[in-house]
């Protein structure tokens, strides 16, 4: 691209761990191609820019934006809007932008319970600390501020407009690449797509076999000796593969660990936990509601394994309204 204009990037996280950053460098020698044929306006975890600079910038100033991370607080909802605005193209970026991912959980109690706990009934704390961050402090006469924290915790496209959704938590390195070659050769399949993932379910690519055998207690994987070619879930082992888009590679079940369904819903499928759950009834080999419930206590936290990635996304999207 020596004799055409380089891209103009830019990368930002939200509420999010920052694996999907880590991603984007497992590409390996691959982010040399990046550089020669882009420059990155904003990297916060790599390099020093600052919102001021972007705030700057002519509207759709940016080709492409990948935005990582949920929205939990304003300084997100800000960022997110402003890089709407200066982008021609924004991309959901890993599980958390895509529906909520881990952080989404937090939907599942109130703001004011979470501050209590993390400020007000934590062992760590000094006794007699009864200090709760608030988004303004005055201090010496001078005022400081941080983030309010909202209510709920968002999805990238509950506060802007999203052009593609690229699934995973986080995303392969291989699809990272494959989406911002995408972009380079101007070959992004139609707008609202979700990149980097296909039709299929994570059962569909799955190798190991099923033979429709029920199952009448559900294991940890710790708990049991699996049998390595079988079908997780025919083996009491919890596993989202039925419900789950495909495109990761089947990495989990091939680590002998279920499927968590960071890919989000398959096809058609409008609710993932509901799916997930019609799954698991199917191979209850009982049909004694005492029975059913001894072995559903066998379970994990099932709404929070279910929802893991994918509450703000849901039906439910969260459990406590005002």
């Amino acid at each position: 691209m020596s004799d055409k204009k380089k891209l103009q990037i830019a990368l930002y996280w939200g509420a999010a761990c920052g694996g999907c950053d880590v991603a984007v460098l497992d590409t390996n020698e691959f982010i040399l191609t990046v550089a020669e044929v882009a420059d990155i306006r904003l990297w916060p975890i790599a390099a020093d820019g600052k919102y001021a600079d972007v705030e700057a910038m002519q509207d759709g100033e940016l080709d492409l934006t990948l935005f990582n991370g949920a929205v939990r607080n304003s300084e997100n909802e800000h960022v997110a809007k402003l890089l709407r605005q200066k982008s021609k193209i924004l991309v959901a970026f890993g599980a958390c932008a895509h529906m909520g991912g881990i952080p989404g959980l937090a939907n599942l109690t109130t703001k004011e319970d979470i501050f209590a706990t993390a400020y007000l009934n934590n062992p760590s704390i000094e006794p007699g600390n009864r200090t709760v961050p608030r988004p303004e402090t005055k201090l010496n006469g001078s005022s400081l501020e941080i983030p309010t924290f909202f209510d709920r915790v968002f999805k990238l496209g509950d506060v802007v407009d999203v052009d593609y959704f690229l699934p995973g938590c986080p995303p392969a390195p291989e699809q990272v690449k494959n989406v911002l070659l995408a972009v380079v050769k101007g070959e992004l399949p139609p707008r609202k797509s979700v990149v980097g993932a296909s039709e299929r379910t994570v059962c569909d690519d799955c190798k190991r076999t099923k033979a429709e055998k029920k199952v009448r207690r559900f294991y940890r994987p710790f708990e049991i000796i699996q049998d390595s070619t079988r079908c997780l879930l025919e083996q009491g082992i919890l596993c989202m593969g039925s419900a789950t888009r495909s495109g990761c590679g089947v990495r989990c079940p091939n680590s002998n660990q279920g499927c968590r369904g960071c890919y989000g819903p398959a096809p058609a499928v409008k609710d993932h936990g509901a799916k997930f759950l019609s799954a698991l009834a199917s191979i209850i080999d009982s049909k004694d509601p005492k029975e059913i419930e001894a072995m559903v206590g066998q379970l994990p936290d099932f709404i929070s394994f279910a929802y893991r990635f994918g509450m703000p996304a849901s039906i439910l999207e969260r459990t406590h309204h005002r």
